[in-house]
């Protein structure tokens, strides 16, 4: 079964790049990511840019708007995501409570369903 990885952080908590003292996860994701590919579990994975940079689009009584900004306004904000395929929900705990993020923020894990073409 597939299960999407949600990596959701609060950007003040978030280690700063080459701050001194700072805590550098990219070596941790690193390790991690090449952890899943080896073992065949990893679908797709990415992180995403900061929110400031998204665009929500709604559409309400056939009217579309479109506004700046992450769709809710939370202290924590999605930062990126991995997909993976595994056997069990429990495999894809132990696969999210290893991704570096989760030492500063939440993974929420989402089974993802499989659509078909037939209707």
């Amino acid at each position: 079964m597939k299960y999407m990885l949600l990596i959701a952080t609060d950007p003040t908590d978030a280690p700063m790049p080459n701050a001194d003292n700072a805590y550098d996860m990219s070596a941790d994701y690193y390790a991690f990511t090449q952890a899943i590919v080896a073992s065949g579990e990893m679908v797709a994975g990415d992180p995403l840019h900061d929110v400031s940079t998204a665009t929500t689009v709604r559409i309400r009584d056939g009217v579309k708007s479109v506004t700046d900004g992450p769709y809710a306004e939370t202290k924590e904000q999605l930062g990126g995501y991995y997909i993976v395929d595994v056997a069990t929900l429990d495999r894809a705990i132990e696969i999210a409570a290893d991704i570096p993020g989760a030492k500063i923020g939440s993974i929420e894990v989402r089974p993802i369903m499989e659509m078909t073409a037939e209707v």
